[in-house]
């Protein structure tokens, strides 16, 4: 009875972890499905960004501070590499949208009807989001961030000479990482919406992301006082601007799970 009974327990436990197991090996598989659907649309992407890589750089290229000093070329491959950069970044804008969908559609089976709903209207502004952190960037930032490098170089008495793939890659290692943080109220909405934040443990973490906001406004700055007070206020804001947006959805969230057990008790 005993050697059934451990065998019993053992089968059980078995059980157990197969069952455990096969979901785990289901959601895996849909993410690995959800990757590939976007490494396709950025391959696509990078296609279509190289042959709009040409009227965007000459776009650029137009533009202040482009337009005041003269690019060089010290390889073969800078050439290219000027291409592979733009396009790169034309990609991300086009993938972006898709991303957010692809999220959506991951944690979908997780969610009530009416959360489906009301995250589903975040992907657009994901695009939205980004194309507004492009424009802070480029016409803010990267200025300051330019000229601050220039003031010095002619303190120095040094000769400008500048490469096409130093303008770019100092110009994108500003661009991408800012356009990125203000993705940041749609992902703490879209968080809350599926109930792994609240605006009571942002309010709590306050202290660490202004740490954090601070490092990153530092980081992709001159080191001047002014210029990183100018990117740590916006991206402090954007952060407060998050936990009001998910205060927002919070609020919602409660009224509609309130709505539904009196539903429930009603029914019952």
């Amino acid at each position: 009875m005993e050697a059934g009974g451990k065998e019993m327990e053992q089968g059980g436990k078995g059980l157990l972890r197969e069952e455990g197991l096969m979901p785990l090996l289901e959601h895996l598989g849909e993410l690995r499905k959800r990757l590939i659907y976007i490494l396709i649309v950025l391959t696509l992407g990078l296609v279509l960004g190289i042959t709009a890589a040409e009227p965007l750089y000459n776009y650029l290229m137009s533009l202040e501070p482009a337009n005041t000093m003269t690019l060089h070329t010290f390889s073969l491959w800078d050439g290219i590499g000027m291409y592979m950069k733009i396009a790169l970044v034309i990609a991300l804008v086009i993938t972006l949208p898709f991303t957010a969908y692809q999220l959506w559609a991951f944690v979908k089976p997780a969610l009530r009807p009416i959360e489906q709903r009301s995250t589903l209207i975040y992907v657009p502004f994901a695009l939205i989001m980004f194309l507004a952190g492009l424009a802070f960037s480029y016409f803010v930032v990267f200025p300051l961030a330019f000229n601050f490098t220039r003031t010095v170089s002619e303190h120095l008495n040094l000769e400008e000479t500048y490469g096409i793939i130093q303008y770019f890659t100092f110009m994108f290692s500003i661009l991408i990482p800012i356009s990125l943080l203000f993705e940041l109220p749609l992902v703490i909405m879209f968080l809350t919406a599926i109930r792994l934040v609240n605006p009571k443990r942002l309010r709590k973490m306050r202290r660490l992301a202004y740490f954090i906001m601070a490092v990153i406004g530092i980081t992709i700055t001159p080191p001047d006082f002014i210029s990183d007070v100018l990117v740590i206020i916006p991206l402090v804001l954007l952060y407060e601007f998050s936990v009001f947006l998910s205060g927002l959805v919070f609020r919602k969230q409660q009224d509609a799970d309130a709505k539904w057990e009196e539903e429930e008790t009603a029914a019952g």
